[in-house]
């Protein structure tokens, strides 16, 4: 850990205080870098501007540029030089770990978790005279550093905990706790922070009780997974049985199934408890319409979704980076930068509207792969011919009918049929250096209103650091896992309902499938899917899979006379050929050792009491 960021922080106080607390002689106000630690910790307003600021270990949620999401099968990251093939290609070590986001970064966190351990020692010692503004703070400290511990937790695996504040008289020779301690840590300030919120009103963004039990219910649900029992993880991976010290990524002794048993009971009262949740609770599929406009109001927090939402980080319009989500993710034609583009790996995974599988050795299905999908696919997923906002007015020329075109089509130009580029990809003659690597773009948490500009406009969508329905998914396996398939099934239809999905008719480990899937399809782009594969031990298949992206041609019918290009099967007959990535750009390869992210060369050598993690030197 680095010491800059353990030493007291509150010798001086951030100028956002000022505007927070003020006194009537304010000729006589001490300057904001001459406040003490002891003048912040006595007065209301000063302890709460503190507590606020540790909620910037929160960074933008998830909504920066870069996402969790181009780290797994989910999407590829446009640009280079980012540190993302890094990981993606098993290259990560010590000295270069790849891109590591401040939200999970073991410095900032650790800066974080200072802050908060402030808080609770200066709080509990009464210094600020209203009880009940001194008990939420509290309850507020405890549950980000748990936050912040289990950030570090579910990265790194064990991690020094760190229950008071140091300084820089403090032994800074600190080891890692074991895993089973750290479970044990957070799902005791868990505990703390939901007896301090509990029942409490709470402005939007807030932590909160029903908060403080999803993340008791996440980290035991990961602690029960078989990445973290090591008897399991050990079968499954040569590495992690010969690494030395498994007690810090795993439980080494107790029983697995009692875990899952502890993570069912958690999560259960987590969902009685928040009682909220979206359109649960149907009987029979909704019609294709609602079922679509179901899941856009969930993840763009409006028109009642925004009751699925148990946690968010929100956003103030026209302020600072991560809200130009459109921005990052959009099409090029658009003036946009294509960041985080889905891969043919997630789209395939998509059900057809009746719920059977998408399936390229159907003819039906390779012929028009874009027809006939799950509600979900058009909510989330920019696709060739798919409608989108007005072009800027540079570019509406080229695309009257405001289509996604990422393929290659022919037109009937001045010297006969030409060919014409999609506007959307890298042979585009808008910005093509912008353009997707695999013939889609992310649509989910972008603004769709047509007068919204993405290039120049501020979202306010919140990201969703909990969902209700990521709670049921999360009691869902933990049923399974406790062999209750019947309630199990029945939680699993009630959310295929609200999207349209005919009720779930598996068992056995086909049923554990449709359940891994339909996660990986709900949760998308919402930083699960990268623990997920994890904590179940199918890296090697999921992430080990080169990137794969679509190439799309549209030819003329015989007699069709199409000078500006448009989506028109009655004027084209089109093929589509999955392809992968060019591995010159991203050549995917999976090593056991990216189970955990190594720790920097720089931290273990200020602290020499840690030990790596496997497979790093």
């Amino acid at each position: 850990m680095n010491i800059r960021n353990l030493i007291n922080k509150w010798g001086v106080v951030l100028p956002l205080i000022a505007i927070i607390s003020c006194n009537d002689d304010f000729t006589n106000i001490t300057p904001l870098s001459e406040v003490s630690g002891s003048s912040v910790w006595s007065d209301a307003g000063l302890a709460e501007a503190a507590v606020t600021g540790i909620y910037n270990g929160l960074g933008a949620g998830g909504l920066d540029e870069q996402m969790l999401a181009s780290l797994t099968d989910e999407a590829v990251f446009t640009h280079t030089n980012r540190g993302i093939n890094t990981i993606n290609e098993s290259r990560t070590n010590s000295a270069d770990t790849g891109w590591v986001n401040n939200t999970w970064d073991w410095n900032n966190m650790y800066g974080y978790i200072r802050d908060a351990n402030l808080a609770i020692t200066n709080l509990a010692e009464g210094g600020v005279e209203d009880a009940e503004l001194t008990n939420r703070l509290l309850g507020e400290s405890h549950y980000l550093r748990a936050y912040y511990y289990q950030q570090l937790l579910r990265f790194y695996g064990g991690i020094p905990i760190i229950a008071e504040p140091l300084d820089l008289d403090s032994d800074y020779s600190i080891p890692r706790n074991t895993y089973a301690e750290c479970v044990d840590f957070i799902v005791a300030d868990c505990e703390k922070a939901f007896q301090l919120l509990d029942g409490r009103e709470m402005d939007g963004g807030r932590a909160n009780g029903a908060a403080a039990l999803a993340l008791k219910a996440r980290v035991l649900l990961y602690a029960a997974s078989d990445l973290h029992d090591f008897p399991t993880a050990s079968a499954n991976s040569s590495l992690i049985a010969g690494y030395s010290n498994p007690e810090l990524i795993a439980y080494t002794s107790g029983d697995q199934q009692q875990r899952w048993v502890q993570a069912r009971d958690a999560v259960k009262a987590a969902l009685d408890y928040s009682n909220a949740g979206y359109k649960m609770g149907l009987t029979a599929p909704v019609s294709f319409e609602e079922a679509e406009q179901n899941y856009a109001d969930i993840f763009l927090a409006r028109n009642g979704g925004e009751s699925d939402i148990i946690w968010e980080r929100q956003y103030v319009e026209n302020t600072g980076p991560g809200r130009r989500i459109g921005l990052f993710n959009g099409p090029n034609g658009y003036h946009n930068w294509a960041g985080n583009a889905p891969i043919q790996n997630l789209i395939d995974d998509y059900a057809m509207s009746d719920g059977s599988e998408f399936d390229w050795d159907n003819p039906a299905h390779a012929a028009a792969p874009y027809e006939n999908r799950e509600p979900r696919f058009y909510a989330t997923i920019l696709y060739d011919g798919a409608d989108w906002k007005p072009r800027p007015s540079d570019v509406t020329d080229r695309d009257p009918a405001n289509q996604i075109q990422t393929g290659e089509y022919d037109i009937i130009g001045a010297s006969g049929v030409e060919t014409h580029f999609g506007l959307d990809t890298r042979q585009s003659p808008v910005e093509d250096w912008n353009g997707t690597r695999t013939g889609y773009y992310m649509k989910k948490f972008v603004e769709p209103d047509p007068g919204f500009v993405d290039q120049t406009g501020f979202q306010t969508i919140p990201w969703p650091f909990f969902r209700e329905t990521g709670l049921v998914l999360n009691y869902v396996e933990t049923l399974l896992e406790t062999g209750d398939e019947a309630g199990a099934i029945n939680w699993l239809n009630q959310i295929r309902f609200r999207i349209g999905l005919p009720a779930v008719t598996a068992s056995g480990d086909e049923l554990v499938e449709v359940y891994r899937n339909e996660r990986r399809i709900e949760l998308v782009y919402e930083e699960h899917r990268y623990h997920d594969v994890r904590r179940w031990m199918i890296a090697p298949e999921k992430f080990g899979a080169k990137a794969r992206g679509i190439k799309i041609n549209g030819s003329l019918k015989p007699g069709a006379n199409v000078t500006t290009y448009k989506y028109d099967p009655a004027s084209y007959d089109y093929t589509y050929v999955p392809f992968e990535v060019d591995p010159g750009f991203e050549n995917r390869l999976w090593l056991d050792k990216t189970y955990y992210v190594p720790i920097r060369v720089a931290e273990l050598n200020a602290d020499t009491a840690l030990i790596q993690n496997p497979g790093y030197e």
